[in-house]
């Protein structure tokens, strides 16, 4: 199952939880992520980054406590 699909069509308030290597971040963040080898970063449908957090259960809480709904993305 290869076919696009709008991620805007899905609803408001959708967010996407994807895992961030570190290493791949700027060096103003490397800075600050101390130890961590991996951050979760939440995006909006239009893929802007809305933030970059320590782990995956901070990325939904932060999410639902700003009523939106995560969804994790591979």
């Amino acid at each position: 199952m290869n076919s696009k699909f709008d991620l805007k069509a899905m609803g408001e308030g959708i967010v996407y939880v994807k895992p961030v290597a570190v290493a791949d971040l700027p060096d103003e963040v490397q800075e600050h992520a101390g130890d961590l080898e991996t951050l979760f970063s939440v995006h909006n449908a239009d893929g802007e980054r809305l933030a970059l957090v320590a782990n995956e259960q901070l990325a939904f809480h932060l999410a639902r406590e700003h009523q939106m709904h995560p969804v994790t993305v591979h």
